[in-house]
Formats: C-alpha cells, sequence, structure tokens
C-alpha cells in the first residue's frame, strides 16, 4: 500500500513538471509572438521575401517588437507581408518609416527591420502600408564577392606578367643601377622647381599687369579705358580711311591721265605728242633754253663790270653793307 503511494506521488510530481515545462514553452513562445499581449497590424509589400516565414521577427532599431503574421503572395511580381506590432510600439511607429530585410546573424533566420523616418509623418494606424528598402541578399553578396574575387585574380595576374617584363627589361635594371642618375634626378628635379618658380612669378607679373591695366594705368590701360582715347583713335582711324580714300582717286586721276597722254601721243594729238615727237619743236625748245642760258650769263657778266665801275661803285658797296647788315644775327 504504501508502495502504491509511493508511486502515486512519483506520477503526480512528473505530471506536474510535465505540465509547468509546457506552460513554460508556451509562455515563451507567446512572449515571442505576442500571443498573450495586445497588438495591431501593419503591411509592407516586397517583389521578393527570400525565405521569410510566418513568425519570423520584427525589429524596431534592432529591439523585438513584433513577429510575420502573413506572406501573400499579390501577383507574380508583389508579395504582401502582415507584420504583428507590439501595441505598446504604436506611439513609435509612423507611416513613413522604412521597412528593410536582413538575416539574424550570418546564416540565421530573415527579419524584418524598421528604421525611422524621422521626417515628423503621422503615427501609423492598425492596417497601414509602410515604406519599404530593398535589401541586399545573401545571394546578391556572395555574386559581388565571387565578381570582386575575379577581378583580384585578373589584377594579381596582370601584376605577375608586369613583374615578369621588369624583371626581363635589361634596359630598365641598368638605367636603375646607373651611378649617375641619382644626381641627374637631383638635378631635374632642382630644375623643375626653378621653372615652376620662374612661373609662379611670371604669373604673379601677368595678375599685376591685368589689375594695372583694369585699372586705367600705363598707356595700354588708358589706351582700353580712357573713352577720349578711345574717340580720338576712331576719328584717327577714320581719317586714315578718308586719305586712303583720297589717294585711291588721285591713283584713279593719274591712271586716266596717263591713259590721256598715251592716248595723245599714239594719236598725234596735244602738247604731250608735239614735246615727245616733234624733233624740229624739241630742237626750237632746246634753243630757247641755250639762248636763256647765254642772256643770264652775259647779265651777270655786265652786273659785275657795273660793280666794278667807279660811278656805281658807292652804290654798290652800300648796298653790300646794307645786305650784311640785315643777314647779321641779333
Amino acid at each position: 500500500m504504501a508502495k502504491k503511494a509511493i508511486n502515486n506521488v512519483k506520477l503526480g510530481v512528473f505530471v506536474l513538471a510535465g505540465l509547468l515545462i509546457m506552460i513554460f514553452s508556451l509562455y515563451m513562445i507567446g512572449k515571442d509572438t505576442n500571443m498573450f499581449g495586445s497588438n495591431y497590424t501593419l503591411k509592407v509589400r516586397f517583389d521578393n521575401v527570400h525565405g521569410l516565414t510566418s513568425g519570423n521577427n520584427i525589429r524596431y532599431s534592432g529591439i523585438q517588437v513584433g513577429t510575420v503574421k502573413r506572406v501573400k503572395i499579390l501577383n507574380d511580381t508583389l508579395i504582401e507581408i502582415s507584420m504583428l506590432i507590439d501595441t505598446k510600439m504604436k506611439r513609435y511607429i509612423h507611416k513613413n518609416d522604412i521597412v528593410s530585410m536582413s538575416t539574424d546573424g550570418l546564416m540565421g533566420n530573415r527579419i524584418l527591420n524598421i528604421t525611422p523616418a524621422k521626417d515628423g509623418s503621422p503615427l501609423a494606424e492598425n492596417g497601414d502600408m509602410l515604406v519599404t528598402k530593398k535589401s541586399v541578399s545573401t545571394d546578391d553578396m556572395l555574386e559581388t564577392l565571387d565578381k570582386t574575387n575575379k577581378n583580384i585574380r585578373d589584377i594579381s595576374q596582370e601584376l605577375k606578367m608586369t613583374i615578369l617584363k621588369i624583371n626581363n627589361s635589361s634596359a630598365l635594371w641598368k638605367l636603375l643601377s646607373e651611378e649617375t642618375l641619382p644626381d641627374n634626378l637631383r638635378a631635374s628635379s632642382v630644375s623643375i622647381r626653378k621653372a615652376a618658380a620662374n612661373a609662379d612669378g611670371m604669373v604673379q607679373d601677368l595678375h599685376t599687369i591685368v589689375n594695372d591695366i583694369r585699372a586705367g594705368k600705363g598707356s595700354l590701360g588708358s589706351i582700353l579705358t580712357d573713352t577720349a582715347i578711345a574717340y580720338n583713335l576712331n576719328e584717327a582711324v577714320l581719317s586714315i580711311q578718308q586719305v586712303g580714300n583720297h589717294a585711291d582717286e588721285l591713283v584713279r586721276e593719274l591712271d586716266d591721265l596717263t591713259k590721256g597722254l598715251k592716248s595723245d601721243v599714239k594719236g598725234g594729238k596735244g602738247p604731250a605728242h608735239a614735246i615727245l615727237k616733234d624733233s624740229s619743236l624739241v630742237i626750237k625748245l632746246n634753243n630757247s633754253l641755250y639762248n636763256i642760258e647765254k642772256g643770264t650769263e652775259a647779265f651777270n657778266q655786265n652786273m659785275e663790270a657795273l660793280k666794278h665801275n667807279f660811278l656805281l661803285r658807292g652804290y654798290f658797296k652800300k648796298l653790300e653793307k646794307r645786305q650784311k647788315q640785315t643777314k647779321a644775327p641779333y
């Protein structure tokens, strides 16, 4: 009888322990899924859920705030997710908060992250649709890593080929082993620095010249800024153009005169033909010039004789003295 009672006690303890374990498990499950608390529903839509299922966690700024209630396919490009959110978060979650998808750890389950928008939008109500942000999936990251790995491999291969070319280049090693190379490089560096300094000086000088010109200093500045000089230059240019026009007219008139003279000479008309073609007239002109020259010479001799005549000698001396006084400097 006592043994039966002990067995009944053991059975009761075992059953009670089982019930406690079951209640604790249900409590933990209900705590994570908000089974025993008040909650409200928010919705979000993605084109790919990457394995997200009902019961996956939802976090707000890293804090557990709810679970995925339902995953529903709307069409071939859109999937709607219903989120069961703790009512305590109703005063924090806004309509423009951003929902993204990530992984709980490196290889964990899919979760939804709600990030505050901080734009002052109204609070989200039951059934509202939140904004989504496309997240980078593990497959995308692996594909990117694969491309990066291929690029690194190609770069390594090209770098290897470059090193082989450098090692096989005797001219390069000969250049690097040249003892005068450092001195030449230093001299080149000094020359480059001097050239840069000279260039800086030239730039400064040019800057000063430009400023002076803008300020109207110097001849060029006066020409470019003084309106009176500009007006005078324009007038001078116009005068030169007018002189050029007159010169063109004079050239045309001389050309016409020359053509007329040529026409008269060829046609036997006018004084030009008489002077150039009539030999008798030329002889008469020459004789006239010769007679004038002889007459002038005789007149000079007569005047010289009169100067030495005793009757007129005094007159010529007075005249010569008067001329000297007139030419004498003051």
